[in-house]
């Protein structure tokens, strides 16, 4: 397989992994100004817990279990020979029983990676789509996405708790009056605000980068079109229950689940109809045309 790189998309994600850089920079010298800086070791507890069980977090919030090559043995043999195009070593497949068609990838390396897709997903696909969209979650897999989320985030989460409890641990300048504590909040409320953006820009590049990694890995771009096109539609037809169950997976599934207005503004992932025509572009490349 040869995996040729899209400059463009790389510089775009570069970009916004500087800005986010910057940011942050910006944002550790405030926090030793006003105090804060205890909090940094008080969540990289929750952060390093995350990245060593986000594969367990994210198999249980969806109610994905790992499955055999006896349960599900053409999957299996799917997944391995997609892994050997990819040069990648194979991951644990892992399969929900939910109505929703979707899949997703976690773990924070190559090694301990788990692909899981679900029931909705087997008896809506057909074999070259399911193909597609296996491709397209190992893609994630080679690019290390979970692992590069989870830094991104950092400390946009830390933010977050300052802006959320602030006043009530509002660090040593707290007894000199409430002024330095508000300041403080304040400028961690932009920083999240910010960084929430520039996060879920990076997160629509991963998309893109995936969709264009699985396209590589099985040579047939047409066929993730095919799955993307058939999964979104299908999507109107799942019951408003499943949907609301799963939609805190969106920046994990292949196709997010929609949450109105400002769900778009603020998605996970780029359009459907954007991601067809990168795809069709991809498509016309290989070609030669």
């Amino acid at each position: 397989m040869e995996w040729k790189p899209d400059w463009g998309l790389r510089g775009r994600m570069a970009l916004t992994m500087f800005l986010l850089f910057a940011l942050y920079i910006v944002f550790v010298g405030v926090l030793s100004q006003f105090g804060y800086t205890y909090m940094l070791v008080f969540v990289g507890i929750f952060f390093v817990a995350q990245l060593f069980f986000s594969d367990k977090l994210a198999l249980y919030s969806m109610g994905a279990k790992k499955v055999s090559e006896d349960e599900y043995p053409q999957l299996h043999a799917m997944v391995g020979r997609l892994c050997q195009q990819a040069d990648l070593p194979k991951p644990n497949v892992a399969v929900a029983q939910s109505r929703v068609p979707n899949a997703f990838a976690t773990g924070r390396s190559q090694k301990s990676s788990t692909v899981a897709v679900t029931t909705g997903l087997l008896q809506t696909l057909d074999q070259d789509e399911l193909e597609g969209v296996m491709a397209h979650e190992l893609a994630h897999v080679k690019n290390r996405d979970v692992m590069v989320m989870t830094i991104a985030s950092f400390l946009s989460t830390v933010a977050f708790m300052i802006v959320r409890w602030g006043f009530w641990f509002g660090g040593g300048n707290r007894r000199e009056g409430g002024a330095p504590v508000i300041v403080a909040i304040l400028v961690s409320l932009v920083v999240w605000i910010v960084s929430f953006l520039l996060i879920r820009a990076l997160s629509r590049y991963r998309e893109y980068a995936a969709d264009r990694g699985g396209a590589t890995i099985t040579g047939n771009p047409s066929a993730l079109a095919s799955a993307l096109l058939t999964i979104d539609g299908r999507m109107d037809n799942v019951p408003k229950e499943d949907l609301r169950e799963q939609s805190e997976m969106n920046a994990f599934f292949i196709i997010p689940i929609r949450s109105g207005f400002i769900g778009k503004i603020a998605s996970t992932h780029p359009s459907t109809e954007n991601r067809v025509e990168q795809l069709r572009q991809l498509e016309r490349e290989m070609e030669g045309v």
